[in-house]
């Protein structure tokens, strides 16, 4: 057997959510790693006392109490996992894992029993549930009950907020107990110290920070926060760019809360020049016996130095500080944009830290890659993109060029995976402000539209132009040369344009009123018949809710629908009888269409080129005398065709529909040129 065991994927609840994380047993001590926060809790093997294995919702899980009174409970084992534990646990830590079985009866009638920070309800000597007393934020006592309220986390999907338990009328001994291992916050007695005014940045405002034993409390002129110690993370101490001033950022897990927002950092803005002389409310004697000399009963010096040295001693957490970094300016921070506020990236010796809206601070063990990217408005900058593991994506833009290679360097000494490498030989040519030898994506794809556009214009004008114009251009472009072919090309535009106009009129057809009307479909005569009866069971409906009930009651129908299709087929047999009586009749329709034009072939033609002489005219005023302001489309084709002759014009005019235009006669040979 190795000297250590080690486990992924294994879980610890923390108020109500699972926490992901690696637990190592080692010959030393038990470390457990969130993947999460990044919390390391550390178990010294000399102060494991018991463990046991049990059920629970994960899988398998282990209870560890210490001899301090302690109690860790990790879950996501799987059964396999027992046996090696449990010979780990006798050969190196002289400890039984035992088994225990939980209570699932539901009863809610037992015993409460306190064991170190842990609250036991047990049934038949077996737990059925257990309650962390620091997760306890309120205990309140009615006639005969106990009500435990418990700190609330925003992460989690289901939240447990209170619970009451039944004790005899006037004990007191269970609420005692609770309140004594409970992180209910309670401001007795005097402070340690009291820094007065200080200069807050989030949450925005000056508060009076009072430094208890067991907890933070800052107080402002609208807001109060009581933050325990338990809950700090992290102390960072960061100089400003301008070398004048310090930040001191505390990071906070759970966040405290103001209304909706949380803040899961506090940030402290100082003065290098601020100085202060603190004297504590203890004596050398408590100083020296509670602080071991981090602290002194009097001290003296900067006001953040003085601030720093506090929060150290009472957290109990070393104080994170920039390493080697520095910028091209020699700061060891970068100006830069993120949500489209500006602040400062600090690169540090395990992570990145951003200040200050919104403070953001990134461990390079959730860093799955970095890249960096051209800026989007200027090529003055550049922008650096950081990936987590989990997906998120954190953009820091506006970053002056110059601080490409030393940022790229770090990045490559820290050995984070970077996703355009190349970049780094390339540099000057990304950042560079010569447009020359640069690919421009924008550029390219504006030719590619402008290429499509033009094939799309020369597509449309062969099929719009008439064979006339093209037998003329075909013949220039054959015999021009040279500067003829170029000055050819230059003059289509404008030929094209005009084609263009002329075409417009040609696709409004005329409406013939006389015409018979077209039969409705099977759905229509079915709704002209139907609109009342809905607008009777309905009233006060809309024209559009007419139509959608309509169509829902028409898909309703069924075999019913075959009646009123042959109600649609006998109407549109009518109608092709009226219209055939409506052409044989003079009808707008009597002129033979296109195909009965190219059966005929050119004997049509011939007869239009005659033209038409005055006995003609007359039979047409013959044909139209039962309607005077209906004239055959020979009429007019053969007033257009004499009226062109004796003006001896050489053009045609363009009246009336496509067919109007297709049978009017064609003009004399000798215009047959100009069009």
């Amino acid at each position: 057997m190795g000297d250590t065991l080690e486990f992924s994927d294994i879980y610890q609840e923390v108020k109500g959510s699972w926490n992901d994380g690696r637990l190592r047993f080692g010959r030393q001590s038990v470390v457990y790693k969130s993947s999460k926060t990044g919390k390391v809790d550390s178990i010294p093997a000399a102060e494991l006392s018991q463990a046991q294995w049990r059920r629970v919702c994960l899988g398998q899980g282990i209870k560890l109490t210490t001899s301090t009174g302690h109690i860790y409970k990790y879950d996501g084992f799987r059964d396999t996992d027992f046996e090696k534990i449990s010979e780990y646990f006798k050969a190196h830590y002289k400890v039984e894992l035992s088994e225990k079985e939980l209570c699932v009866k539901g009863w809610n009638w037992g015993t409460t029993k306190f064991s170190g920070p842990l609250l036991s309800f047990e049934v038949s000597d077996s737990p059925a549930f257990e309650i962390p007393l620091a997760s306890v934020s309120q205990c309140a006592t009615g006639k005969n009950e106990v009500t435990l309220e418990f700190h609330q986390n925003d992460e989690a999907e289901v939240s447990l907020m209170e619970v009451r338990f039944y004790v005899p009328p006037g004990d007191t001994v269970f609420r005692d107990r609770v309140l004594s291992k409970a992180d209910v916050i309670q401001a007795t007695g005097d402070a340690v110290c009291i820094f007065k005014e200080l200069q807050c940045l989030t949450p925005r405002g000056r508060y009076d920070i009072r430094i208890y034993p067991s907890f933070l409390h800052l107080h402002g002129k609208t807001f109060d926060y009581k933050i325990p110690y338990t809950t700090v993370l992290r102390l960072f101490l960061l100089p400003h760019k301008d070398q004048r001033q310090m930040f001191f950022m505390i990071s906070l897990d759970p966040p405290i809360k103001q209304g909706q927002t949380r803040y899961h950092f506090l940030i402290l803005l100082f003065s290098k020049e601020e100085d202060l002389s603190l004297s504590l409310n203890m004596t050398e004697e408590e100083v020296e016996k509670r602080y071991g000399g981090k602290l002194s009963k009097n001290m003296s010096g900067s006001l953040y130095e003085m601030v720093g040295r506090v929060m150290k001693a009472l957290v109990n957490k070393k104080i994170t500080v920039p390493g080697n970094f520095l910028g091209h300016s020699g700061t060891q921070c970068i100006t830069c944009s993120y949500k489209a506020s500006s602040g400062l990236l600090y690169p540090l010796e395990r992570g990145f830290v951003y200040i200050h809206k919104p403070p953001v601070h990134l461990r390079f063990e959730e860093v799955s890659c970095v890249n960096f990217a051209r800026g989007t408005t200027t090529t003055r900058s550049f922008d650096f993109e950081i990936e987590t593991k989990q997906g998120t994506q954190f953009t820091f833009s506006s970053i002056e060029r110059e601080e490409y290679g030393k940022l790229f360097d770090f990045v490559t000494a820290k050995k984070l995976s970077i996703k355009n490498r190349g970049f780094k030989e390339g540099k000057d040519d990304m950042l560079e402000d010569s447009d020359e030898d640069q690919h421009d994506a924008y550029l390219e794809r504006m030719k590619e539209e402008g290429k499509i556009r033009e094939e799309a214009n020369d597509s449309d004008d062969s099929d719009g132009e008439s064979g006339e114009y093209d037998s003329k251009a075909s013949a220039s472009d054959s015999s021009a040369e040279g500067g003829d072919s170029d000055r050819e090309k230059k003059k289509r535009p404008a030929k094209k344009a005009k084609v263009v106009k002329e075409r417009k009129p040609r696709k409004k057809k005329p409406k013939d009123s006389g015409a018979p009307k077209r039969p409705m479909s099977a759905y229509f005569l079915w709704l002209n018949a139907s609109r009342e009866s809905i607008k009777a069971e309905h009233p006060g409906i809309s024209i559009t809710e007419i139509s959608k009930r309509a169509g829902e009651m028409w898909r309703e129908l069924g075999k019913e629908q075959k009646e009123w299709d042959g109600k649609a087929e006998e109407a549109k047999k009518n109608y092709e009888v009226a219209m055939r009586e409506y052409r044989e009749s003079g009808g707008g329709s009597s002129a033979p269409s296109k195909k009965e034009r190219k059966k005929k072939g050119g004997k049509s033609d011939e007869k239009n080129k005659k033209g038409t002489s005055g006995g003609g005219r007359e039979r047409e005023r013959e044909r139209t005398t039962g309607n005077d302001s209906f004239k055959s489309r020979e009429f007019i084709s053969s007033e257009e065709s004499s009226s062109e002759s004796d003006r001896g014009k050489g053009k045609r005019k363009r009246k009336g529909s496509d067919e109007l235009e297709e049978v009017a006669s064609t003009p004399p040979s000798s215009d047959s040129g100009s069009d």
